[in-house]
C-alpha cells in the first residue's frame, strides 16, 4: 500500500485542525463574553464587529470540518472563505489598534451606542460611523503582555488565517485527480 507523505500520523487530518480553528474562535468568543459580563468591560462597536468576524470564521472552519470536501477546489474555496473572513477581521482589529494609539487630542469624540446606531441611521451610514471611530474605540481598557484586545485579536485572525488557508490547500486524503479538477 501507497502512502500519502503529506498524510501520515504524525500531519493531522484537514478536518482536525477546521475543528481545532473553530474551537479556537468559539473560545475566544466566549472569552470576550466572559469579559463583558463577569469582568464589565462593554464592548465598543469595533470589538462587536471583531466578534462578528470570529463567529464567521468558526462557521466556515466548522463547515470546513464537517463537509471534508475530498476535492481540491472543495477544500481550496473554504480555505479562501477563512482567509477573506480572517482578513476581514485583521482589517478591523487593525484599524482598532490605530485608534486606540492616536494622541488623545487626536482621538475621536465619543459617540452613540452601536444599538442606537442600528437603529437610528441606514447601514451605511452606521458603518461609516463605526469605522470612523468614537472615543471608546479609542480607550484601551485592558491589556495583556502588552497587547490589548484589537491586539489579540488581531494576532488570532492572522493565526487562524494562515492556517486556514494552508490546512484547507492541502491535497485531500483519497484524491483522484479528474480531468478538469
Amino acid at each position: 500500500m501507497r502512502t500519502n507523505p503529506r498524510y501520515t500520523p504524525d500531519v493531522p487530518t484537514t478536518w482536525i485542525v477546521n475543528g481545532g480553528g473553530a474551537l479556537a474562535c468559539m473560545l475566544l468568543l466566549g472569552y470576550g463574553y466572559f469579559l463583558e459580563y463577569s469582568e464589565g468591560l462593554a464592548p465598543c462597536p469595533l470589538c462587536v464587529l471583531q466578534r462578528i468576524a470570529f463567529a464567521l470564521l468558526a462557521v466556515v472552519l466548522l463547515a470546513a470540518a464537517f463537509h471534508r470536501p475530498r476535492s481540491r477546489g472543495g477544500g481550496r474555496a473554504y480555505g479562501i472563505m477563512a482567509g477573506i473572513v480572517a482578513a476581514a477581521g485583521a482589517g478591523i482589529a487593525g484599524w482598532h489598534i490605530h485608534l486606540q494609539n492616536l494622541p488623545p487630542e487626536a482621538a475621536p469624540e465619543c459617540g452613540p451606542g452601536l444599538e442606537y446606531m442600528l437603529n437610528a441611521f441606514p447601514i451605511g451610514e452606521t458603518v461609516k460611523m463605526i469605522f470612523t471611530g468614537s472615543g471608546e474605540c479609542a480607550e484601551v481598557s485592558w491589556s495583556f503582555l502588552y497587547l490589548s484586545i484589537p491586539g489579540w485579536a488581531l494576532l488570532w485572525f492572522l493565526v487562524l488565517g494562515v492556517v486556514g488557508l494552508a490546512n484547507n490547500f492541502r491535497t485531500p486524503p483519497g484524491y483522484q485527480p479528474r480531468l478538469f479538477d
